[in-house]
């Protein structure tokens, strides 16, 4: 194979910061995954971080936006949202008591997923979730 050759295809799309947007983008997830056994994971995960793009940052605002990116390989399925910015603070698991209506999402993602990783940059936050499709003993991608 050449080097430069990826086995892995990508997926993009970006949603204005509506919360009905949610929905679109776990709808557009599901039909890409369809058939994966990852794809009920996928899904959650996109709407976790969809919804947190919209309620905490810029991309909530007039005029905002997400971008979602969704990669698929044999080995994993990555999950990206980048939002807008506009917040001081990093996204951060939370631990909410059982009466909290929020600060669970991100915690649930981390729960699911693999690995999460947060990246900052100028243009806003990146959150990319890794589901990995088969784990060998110890939690290690095969």
């Amino acid at each position: 194979m050449h080097e430069y050759t990826s086995t892995a295809r990508v997926w993009g799309l970006t949603c204005p910061g509506f919360p009905e947007e949610v929905s679109r983008a776990r709808r557009w997830t599901r039909d890409i995954l369809r058939g994966s056994p990852l794809a009920e994971d996928a899904e959650l995960i996109v709407s976790e971080l969809s919804a947190n793009a919209i309620l905490h940052t810029a991309s909530g605002q007039q005029s905002g936006s997400f971008h979602l990116a969704l990669a698929v390989s044999s080995q994993v399925v990555a999950l990206s949202v980048t939002d807008d910015g506009g917040v001081g603070t990093a996204p951060k698991v939370e631990h909410a008591d059982q009466d909290a209506t929020r600060g669970r999402g991100l915690g649930m993602v981390s729960a699911i997923a693999h690995r999460v990783v947060v990246h900052d940059s100028q243009a806003g936050r990146t959150v990319t979730a890794e589901l990995f499709m088969s784990i060998l003993p110890g939690g290690h991608p095969c």
